[in-house]
């Protein structure tokens, strides 16, 4: 069975998270898939942040670089961590 490589990112609001960010972050996940970039996303049911799962990405670093153009980041409402996750 071979290893597939994969990016899960882990999105975590901040204490100040805001509201707004909310569509513009949607809009980019629909992008990514489009793209053909992103498996699955979904919310935590605490509410506290969610996750997505970015697939057809070379390295950790350009997954890393994608993350760092999400509306998440960009206006600092949660903080993202990428990590790399090798699937069967």
């Amino acid at each position: 069975m071979s290893t597939v490589t994969r990016y899960l990112v882990m999105a975590m609001r901040r204490a100040d998270f805001d509201d707004a960010v909310i569509e513009p972050h949607k809009a980019f996940l629909d992008d990514l898939r489009e793209r053909g970039l992103l498996e699955m996303t979904g919310g935590f049911g605490d509410g506290s942040g969610g996750a997505y799962l970015l697939r057809n990405v070379a390295s950790l670093g350009e997954a890393r670089a994608i993350v760092a153009t999400d509306p998440l980041a960009l206006q600092q409402t949660s903080d993202l961590v990428v990590h790399e996750w090798h699937t069967r």
